[in-house]
């Protein structure tokens, strides 16, 4: 008996305090949140305790589901550009010399250490029609006029493939440093081609690392509203930009919350979709 108990207070001393920790910051509040989505909004910015189902129902409206669409694209968008240039360089970067790998992880890992919205902030700068790019291109008689780079919906994306490149490179750089060399000198020894080495061994035995970077790049990328503030001027709505309003400007937070929730519901199926595919190790 006492045996036991030791051995369970030893258990519970191990992952006592993560269970605590995870219950107080993470299940108290999204039980607040999910809670919070069954009551009203009330006049002065506040949440009246009446049940309604009123916030669900205005998720199939069709100026939110625009925006739900919106969202939706340039996410897809911003992990198959992410992608394509992700990939070649992960490629280069498992295959590089010892000696350089370190530092060129390194490299790829600075951008981390940045503030991010410093980081877009540093895109306003190039971009602007009195940023360094139009001057340049205005000294060298390029252009006559300055161009309107910024705050479009290509800027968006640009500035969405800037934050989140890493988060794809990262994935696929694991996923194709544990190659087995051995495979594609067989398949070379067998009289393939490099494509067809690369579309037969290279792309399938990697497809854990593609997914696990498409994740942990389209993901974000829906939560992102600072760069499509910061570069598209707010001029298209996306669901992170109407999840920030309703609860900043249109204190509505009942709908706000609501907003929330979807986001979650994608990410799990995302996960779980990324379960029958990947390992957890994949992601790192």
């Amino acid at each position: 008996m006492i045996r036991s108990f030791k051995k369970h207070m030893g258990a519970w001393g191990t992952v006592g305090p993560t269970v605590i920790w995870l219950g107080i910051f993470l299940f108290l509040p999204l039980v607040y949140v999910i809670l919070i989505t069954f009551l009203t909004k009330n006049a002065y910015g506040g949440v009246d305790f009446s049940f309604t189902l009123e916030n669900y129902r205005n998720l199939f409206k069709s100026e939110y589901i625009k925006v739900f669409w919106d969202s939706i694209v340039l996410s897809l968008e911003t992990t198959v550009i992410c992608l394509l240039v992700g990939y070649p360089f992960a490629y280069i970067l498992a295959n590089a010399p010892r000696r350089w790998k370190n530092f060129l992880v390194l490299l790829l890992m600075l951008p981390f250490w940045t503030n991010s919205l410093i980081r877009t902030y540093g895109w306003n700068t190039l971009l602007r029609t009195e940023g360094i790019i139009n001057h340049f291109l205005l000294g060298v008689g390029v252009i006559k006029s300055p161009l309107e780079m910024l705050y479009t919906d290509q800027a968006v994306l640009l500035g969405m493939v800037y934050a989140l490149l890493p988060f794809t490179v990262l994935p696929l750089y694991t996923s194709i440093e544990k190659l087995d060399k051995s495979l594609l000198e067989a398949g070379s020894d067998l009289g393939a081609s490099r494509a067809h080495v690369f579309t037969r061994i290279v792309l399938p035995l990697t497809m854990p690392g593609i997914f696990a970077g498409s994740i942990q790049t389209f993901i974000p990328s829906l939560g992102f509203f600072f760069i499509s503030d910061m570069m598209g001027g707010a001029k298209t709505m996306y669901i992170g930009n109407l999840i920030k309003n309703q609860f900043l400007s249109a204190r509505n937070w009942p709908f706000g919350a609501a907003l929330s929730i979807v986001l979650i519901i994608i990410t799990l199926i995302l996960m779980r979709l990324y379960t029958k595919v990947g390992s957890l190790e994949d992601m790192a």
